[in-house]
């Protein structure tokens, strides 16, 4: 057996050691090849029973320790890789006292016990120690924190001139996507405290019905937040039907089936519906005197009675606004709308929606319109690329094609009259030479526009010719900002997937946090041009990495693996792409950018708590890998669009009538775990007094993950890439879901303490809610799953409570 493990050694010896020349020869780390020549070398000599092979084992794992701790330090996932396999090998060693006594004499029993027992059980130590007491998990020490300050931080609730329902809501409400228009993901309850919270039960579970039929190709994402206005909680599910459900037990009062086109379903990355939207018509009005409108991805607009569910026929066609007319869309699924649109000033206003990446350059238009909240006439288009066009298009024409579109979620000011529009980019997503000025202009940028005219008021662009993908994804919150003298002015604040969090006045959008234009990576080698400067918010934490004010940059040793064979990939790749910190630009070559395209923070947003001033982020940390190709190598590769048939190689993106195609994807190790180690998202709170982070964590664990695919069933807080937001209360409690892992957990939103959590049936990929009836307070969230995160499918929404002997007793 002595033999067995001998040959063993000096075969991982081998592998390691031509790894290991591959990496010098990129300019790498010697450590790899020194050390597996160590290990081939130790390996032959106890094949041939010499004692010298023991100690040159224990020489090359005492040298792994000291190299692994000046490369990490005691970052326990960090020297996973480094350390766990020497250890294992040497603990293996251990029970062959016997045999290798006999084999190597004269031989050392306290030499044998510090190579085979002592150094890897050191080396396990200093693995485990870390991973036991994490040094990610940095909470707000509350004995050190101020005293709550009694005045709000910010204003709830704004005037409506018109009592637009969803420009306020109280505890008993939730009238908007996040709450209300003004988009905070903060509930005034506070019934839910950080010393109760732990006693939350499940009050009642219902269950939509709409999953993905066995075997069906499309890809399902149930990323609903649902309103809650009086009595009734509204549902949108994947397939965009709507349902009624009576907030305080879960039954069914009513659904509506849209029967939205199975091939605009099958179009688009994955069918959603984040959610609906309230209104209530002017008194007197006798169809549908409340409203829910809801977008299909097919391309419609839809009306219904709040209260019955039927369609109001009055508006646009029977119920229907036509979405496609005037964009130039003939292919189902390459645009359509799956955030809701905003209700204010009697408008609705509702953008074209996403289109799908990477497919075609020539793109339906990114017009944003607003419809006749009663009839469902067109009142005004916002047509980016052509200003003059207000209205429909003159005949045989369209508005402008392949122009940033409006995917996410908006929010609005009912005081103001402004709605804000966070927009993505122009068609061809990683090649940008041949843009418009127009479309070079908006890319990625903040809109505001004038909600009863469509005119725009200003606009902020984040990122300068924008070839990441980093088109606004979270939702703008709409917050009072403190400034000189002890006033505060209008703001929104603006987090982006580029990892920056700006903040404007939301009147005029100057800055209210200084901007700063930073010179970044220049150059590509396929002939597309690149910005000298980016915009940057450093009076701002940011998410490039964990959030801080400082911006984390990837260097060699942060390449990461289970094991240091894919380790050794992760950082031959690491040497082999482009990288040179924040906005390197794609190439032919391969580059690497971090923040990737899901993030930083995506369209989940922020929460704010409007009482503390504390807002908090759930980001991702987690580089993409990027590269174009020529069109000869896409044909090579039969890379089509997705709307023209099926590619013979999957993972490319077309990008049909540019020069280039692309490819863009998470950098992955082979062991299909991500190259650098955890934390792989975090979630975090900011003090908005002061722009500091006050603490900081990592948001889930591997529990339902693992490497190639296999779950962990561990609750090590590794952060996990994350999806969706958080929901912050009066009391205290921030809640959240978002994670690979089937959890809903609760954080003191003062704190960073985990309070509470929950095991729930599938992915939670969608924001919680929060409301209050009959003196109870409800944490509410659709819990079903999304299929491109490759979390678990389901169709719950559950609602969790205080039972009423823990200080929830209904209200007399």
């Amino acid at each position: 057996m002595l033999v067995v493990y001998a040959v063993v050694i000096a075969v991982l010896g081998a592998v390691l050691a031509y790894e290991g020349g591959r990496l010098v020869a990129v300019g790498g780390s010697w450590y790899y090849l020194l050390a597996g020549i160590g290990l081939f070398l130790a390996g032959v000599l106890l094949a041939l029973g010499k004692r010298a092979g023991l100690w040159l084992f224990g020489a090359t794992l005492a040298a792994t320790i000291a190299w692994a701790l000046w490369e990490v330090g005691l970052d326990g996932w960090g020297l996973v890789p480094r350390l766990a396999w020497m250890s294992v090998l040497g603990l293996v060693l251990l029970p062959f006292w016997g045999v290798a006594r006999r084999r190597m004499q004269p031989l050392s029993g306290l030499g044998y016990v510090l190579v085979t027992g002592v150094l890897p059980i050191l080396g396990a130590t200093l693995i485990l120690w870390p991973l036991l007491v994490p040094r990610n998990v940095e909470l707000a020490d509350a004995s050190k924190l101020p005293a709550e300050n009694a005045t709000p931080f910010s204003r709830a609730n704004v005037p409506s001139p018109d009592g637009n329902v969803a420009a306020n809501h109280d505890a008993s409400n939730w009238t908007s996507y996040a709450g209300s228009n003004l988009s905070n993901h903060y509930t005034p309850g506070a019934q839910i405290t950080p010393e109760n919270a732990k006693n939350l039960k499940v009050a009642w579970e219902f269950h939509t019905g709409d999953l993905k039929p066995a075997g069906s190709k499309l890809g399902y994402a149930f990323q609903n937040t649902p309103l809650k206005v009086g009595e009734l909680l509204y549902i949108c599910t994947p397939t965009q039907k709507v349902i009624a459900v009576e907030a305080a037990n879960g039954k069914e009062r009513w659904r509506f089936d849209p029967q939205t086109n199975p091939k605009a379903m099958a179009g688009v990355a994955a069918t959603t519906c984040r959610g609906v939207s309230y209104y209530q018509a002017p008194q007197g009005t006798a169809e549908c005197p409340t409203r829910i409108f809801w977008p299909m991805v097919d391309g419609r607009l839809g009306a219904l009675d709040a209260q019955t569910g039927k369609l109001c026929t009055s508006f646009g066609n029977n119920g229907f606004v036509d979405l496609n007319a005037g964009t130039g869309n003939t292919k189902p699924g390459f645009v359509g709308p799956t955030s809701p649109p905003v209700v204010m000033r009697g408008v609705v206003i509702q953008p074209t929606g996403q289109v799908r990446d990477g497919q075609e350059g020539d793109a339906p238009s990114g017009v944003v319109r607003g419809f006749d909240a009663l009839t469902g006439q067109l009142r005004w288009a916002w047509d980016l690329g052509n200003p003059a066009i207000t209205a429909e298009p003159p005949a045989g024409q369209t508005y402008t094609r392949s122009t940033p579109n409006v995917w996410s979620l908006m929010a609005a000011d009912d005081e103001l009259g402004l709605v804000y529009l966070p927009t993505g980019n122009a068609s061809g997503d990683f090649f940008g030479k041949g843009r418009t000025p127009q479309d070079e202009e908006y890319t990625a940028s903040l809109v505001a526009v004038d909600a009863a005219t469509g005119k725009e008021r200003w606009h902020f662009r984040t990122v300068n010719h924008d070839l990441w993908d980093y088109d606004i994804g979270p939702q703008p919150n709409l917050v009072d900002w403190p400034v000189a003298g002890g006033a505060t002015r209008p703001a929104v604040i603006q987090a982006t997937k580029s990892g920056q969090v700006f903040v404007l006045d939301r009147a005029t959008g100057a800055p209210l946090m200084p901007v700063k234009q930073i010179a970044v990576p220049q150059g590509t080698d396929h002939g597309d041009w690149t910005a000298a400067t980016q915009p940057i918010s450093p009076g701002m934490p940011n998410t490039v990495g964990a959030p801080s004010r400082e911006y984390e940059t990837i260097v060699e040793s942060d390449a990461w693996g289970m094991t240091p064979f894919d380790q050794l990939a992760c950082r031959i790749q690491f040497k082999q792409l482009r990288y040179e910190g924040m906005f390197t630009p794609p190439t032919l070559q391969g580059s690497l950018a971090f923040t990737g395209n899901h993030g930083g923070i995506n369209w989940g947003g922020v929460s704010v708590d409007l009482q503390r001033g504390i807002m908090v982020m759930n980001s991702n940390r987690l580089p993409y890998t990027l590269q174009v190709y020529t069109r000869e190598k896409m044909n090579e590769l039969g890379v089509v669009s997705v709307f023209d048939g099926k590619s013979k190689t999957p993972g490319y993106m077309a990008q049909k009538g540019l020069a280039y195609g692309a490819r863009k994807e998470p950098w992955m190790s082979p062991l299909n775990t991500p190259c650098v180690a955890p934390p792989w998202g975090y979630i975090s709170g900011v003090d908005l007094r002061t722009q500091q982070v006050i603490w900081r964590r990592p948001l889930g664990t591997g529990y339902d993950q693992g490497p190639m695919g296999i779950p962990s069933k561990t609750k090590f807080e590794i952060g996990t890439p994350n999806n969706s937001g958080s929901l912050a209360t009066a009391g205290g409690v921030t809640f959240i879901g978002a994670t690979l892992d089937d959890f809903m957990r609760g954080f003191d939103t003062r704190t960073g303490k985990q309070v509470w959590e929950t095991r729930v049936p599938a992915g939670p990929q969608a924001a919680p809610l929060s409301y209050t009836i009959d003196g109870k307070q409800y944490i509410v969230a659709a819990v079903g799953g999304h299929d491109r995160m490759e979390t678990k499918s389901g169709d719950s929404v559950i609602a969790w409570a205080l039972p009423d002997d823990a200080g929830a007793k209904p209200a007399k």
